[in-house]
């Protein structure tokens, strides 16, 4: 979203987490669980796992789970959840700086909330390789901001927002080999940390890949 180099972005991401006990709620994306519950279970690699919420989640449903994330920190505190959700046999926990490096193997499922980041990442050519990873007959869920909150008067940096069709244009995805389950932009009432009431919107893509 901004031009810093992208050795910056460790540095960034294990301060930020670094800074505080816990930056999540500890639950699960709401979009997720509006798009995933209807789905049969397999394997799952979630992409920016954080504090590892989503990746527990699907684990709890039966899916047996790869979370990534760049940060040690955050994933020392996603195992912690597992283990303490009883999941931690469904859950495996991987350090990647995506645009660097990416997870072996393909996945029933690929889901990539919020992997937005202010400091460099080149955003497309890892949904690329998301979608690449995604095995014949399986998901990719790609949820993303689509603006800043209505309270935020003054952005905190410059930022350009993935568009629905933009991202499905960057993606490049064969039409016989992809079809479109969703394509939809979401708005969800929301309160700023200071208590102002407002709204966010977040864009979501869900694709199923039909072909090899």
């Amino acid at each position: 979203m901004t031009h810093t180099p992208v050795t910056q972005a460790a540095e960034f991401w294990e301060g930020r987490y670094r800074d505080s006990d816990r930056i999540w709620s500890g639950r699960p994306n709401q979009l997720l669980v509006r798009e995933v519950s209807g789905l049969e279970p397999g394997r799952a690699l979630d992409l920016g796992c954080g504090e590892g919420a989503d990746a527990v989640w699907l684990a709890s449903r039966g899916w047996q789970v790869t979370g990534v994330d760049i940060s040690q920190t955050a994933l020392r505190r996603a195992a912690a959840h597992a283990a303490d959700a009883g999941t931690a046999d469904r859950v495996g926990w991987e350090r990647h700086e995506l645009g660097v490096t990416f997870p072996d193997g393909s996945f029933d499922l690929v889901n990539a909330q919020y992997l937005q980041s202010p400091v460099h990442m080149d955003q497309d050519a890892v949904l690329r390789q998301a979608a690449h990873a995604v095995a014949e007959g399986g998901t990719l869920l790609l949820v993303m901001h689509a603006g800043w909150p209505s309270w935020q008067e003054r952005p905190p940096f410059e930022a350009e927002f993935p568009t629905l069709e933009g991202t499905l244009a960057a993606l490049a995805l064969p039409e016989d080999v992809w079809s479109v389950e969703t394509l939809e932009t979401v708005r969800r009432q929301n309160v700023s940390p200071e208590g102002v009431e407002g709204f966010r919107e977040d864009n979501v893509w869900r694709l199923r890949r039909t072909g090899a």
